[in-house]
């Protein structure tokens, strides 16, 4: 069943076109992320399909008899309502007869309980209930009182998010739903997603939340629309196949375009002779080969201030804010080469700590010491303050003329922007033109040409686009100084880290050795063995007021002739539905089938991963006895 279809669709600009002629669709049961680099249209794309934007050409049409939730980027909300207006404003039965049942028990009032009672039960709503209150505790939303006027960023979106969960709608569309959430509650919400009978749509530059919730990739690139079926993991693959035939396209095009070249530049008195489909073709020619190659990486490998060797020392700093502790009695030794990243729930004290060490904030006592070489470079949530009248290259140029950099070569301020993905036409479009993402991309560039040797970053992954995301990740592991960067995206936090400061709450900051994957492996661990632990100790209570009992314990059970056999069709069996889905799945990619058959390929698809599923578990039983 087809949910939404765009056909023809553009977004003209006016001095040029976003995108043209795009056509894609969306069946029931899929969940679809739309990905590209900033400015390539991804959000004009969502707002046009919820009708926020005109659309230039085309028709978007979605089915008529679903429901659809969209969760903005920014969320705009009434003003003067409170979170518990916000969230159940929502107009069904149950949401209404839900917040009829929180309002009669915050008033006291017997009768009103009773009646609200009487309500949900009517409606079966009990269960929606719990799923509400699993939600909002999930997303950690206690502050019902307080006006959605007076919230954060981050606790504005965990508003706006749990009011779309909350509406159960047929068709999910989320842009940046990561932005400002914590680690356990992306993770939580990706657990949430992956396993929720929905049809969704996402923006996201978070790569381990696309690989496990999406099957499907779409990706606006120049101007067009690529379509690949399967996870992100796979998308990465075909991505990389499809640049080398690209690569090795571009280069016989060029080849031919200077034979051709020749032959158009033979004696002008004879061009009204040249056969005229020749010139056609020449002029085709030309123009395929200027289109772009694969997207440019950012290699750079500045120069570094000297860092001498005192570096910084965190001597028993504490702080609080309206009795809430955030540190207490933390210190820690940078060293030369320190790579830390800090993890936490948010109001925790993660950005406290930066500022306090950028001597933003002062702790309530203890002090920070700084070396006398380091030079800071802090990059924090709240650092886009531009001059929107101003060029791109003015921007930068106010800080240095040239950069330094290892090698001893100076580059100008024109090349250096060309290489952090500004190309020569861009660094002269003014500021107010840029994207969200090329905002924080010029923000993180001004703090880079200051060579400093002691970088602090606070959520630099926020808005970036995957391209800039592998950009900003081959440059800090060639950073020679001291990192301290606070992020939820945990392959960024992986890639780069191999220390954490994990703020637990209470003030206490765990110092970890290790990076975010061995901390969570690590506090699962210590999860499983507390719970061991507590459920002995129950169970040794229980028995020792009964008298003893003989308990014989059998032996483990080993596999019969039958079962023998059975765990070794499985493997084979197994392989053989690999094999039928990776067949499936080139079908999909090929853009060939009609409606109907893409729509049968997708059934046959899901209903063979699930076969897999039951097979391996099988396989896994089997596996214990053997």
């Amino acid at each position: 069943m087809n949910y939404l279809s765009a056909e023809n669709i553009g977004k003209n600009l006016g001095e040029r076109w976003l995108f043209k002629n795009l056509t894609f669709g969306i069946l029931q049961g899929e969940k679809v992320a739309l990905i590209g680099s900033n400015g390539s249209g991804k959000s004009s794309m969502l707002n046009m399909i919820i009708g926020k934007a005109d659309i230039d050409g085309g028709e978007i049409s979605i089915r008529k008899d679903i429901r659809v939730g969209y969760l903005d980027q920014e969320p705009d909300f009434q003003a003067g309502k409170t979170v518990m207006e916000t969230i159940f404003a929502i107009e069904n039965s149950n949401t209404k007869a839900v917040k009829e049942y929180e309002d009669a028990l915050l008033s006291g009032d017997d009768n009103r309980i009773a009646n609200a009672i009487e309500q949900v039960d009517n409606l079966k709503a009990w269960d929606y209930e719990t799923k509400v209150k699993q939600i909002l505790g999930k997303l950690g939303i206690e502050y019902f009182d307080k006006l959605v006027g007076n919230l954060s960023g981050g606790q504005k979106k965990r508003v706006a998010l749990a009011r779309v969960l909350i509406e159960e709608p047929d068709f999910l569309i989320l842009d940046e739903p990561t932005n400002h959430l914590d680690l356990d509650t992306i993770e939580w919400l990706e657990g949430y997603l992956s396993s929720a009978n929905i049809t969704l749509l996402l923006v996201t530059h978070d790569r381990y939340f696309l690989d496990k919730v999406c099957n499907r990739i779409l990706e606006l690139a120049n101007s067009k629309v690529l379509k690949y079926a399967g996870s992100y993991a796979y998308y990465l693959e075909k991505k990389e196949e499809q640049e080398a035939v690209d690569a090795a396209t571009q280069k016989n095009y060029r080849n031919l375009l200077r034979k051709e070249l020749e032959w158009m530049r033979k004696q002008p008195k004879a061009r009204g002779t040249k056969s005229q489909s020749r010139i056609d073709a020449f002029y085709d020619l030309k123009e395929k080969t200027v289109k772009r190659g694969p997207e440019e990486k950012l290699e750079l490998s500045m120069k570094m201030e000297r860092m001498g060797s005192k570096i910084m020392e965190i001597q028993h700093i504490s702080k609080s804010f309206d009795d809430k502790k955030l540190i207490s009695e933390f210190s820690y030794t940078f060293k030369r080469g320190d790579r830390i990243g800090i993890v936490g729930k948010n109001g925790m004290g993660k950005s406290t700590m930066l500022e306090i060490l950028t001597e933003q904030l002062k702790p309530d006592m203890g002090r920070v010491v700084k070396g006398d070489t380091i030079k800071l470079g802090y990059y924090s949530q709240s650092g886009l303050d531009f001059d929107e009248g101003q060029r791109v290259i003015e921007v930068v140029r106010e800080i240095a003329e040239y950069v330094k950099m290892a090698d001893g070569n100076e580059l100008s301020i024109s090349n250096f922007l060309t290489l952090f993905l500004f190309p020569p036409a861009m660094q002269y479009s003014f500021v107010s033109k840029l994207s969200g993402g090329e905002k924080r991309r010029l923000q993180l560039l001004k703090i880079l040409v200051q060579n400093p040797n002691f970088l602090i970053l606070d959520e630099p992954t926020n808005d970036l686009d995957i391209a800039t995301l592998n950009v900003l990740e081959d440059f800090l592991l060639n950073f020679g100084g001291c990192l301290l960067v606070v992020s939820h995206d945990r392959y960024f936090m992986d890639k780069l880290v191999d220390h954490l400061f994990v703020f637990e709450g209470d003030g206490y900051i765990r110092d970890y050795p290790g990076n975010y994957t061995d901390y969570r492996s690590w506090k699962e661990d210590k999860e499983e063995q507390e719970i061991a632990e507590k459920e002995k100790q129950a169970f040794l209570k229980s028995v020792s007021s009964k008298p003893a009992v003989v308990v014989s314990i059998e032996p483990k059970r080993k596999m019969n002739y039958k079962e023998q056999k059975e765990y070794e069709n499985l493997a084979i069996e197994i392989e053989v539905l690999e094999k039928k889905k990776l067949i499936l799945v080139e079908k999909m990619n090929a853009g060939e089938g009609s409606h109907e058959e893409l729509a049968s390929w997708a059934k046959e698809f899901e209903e063979i991963s699930n076969t897999i599923e039951e097979k391996e578990f099988r396989w896994l039983e089997l596996a214990e006895m053997a």
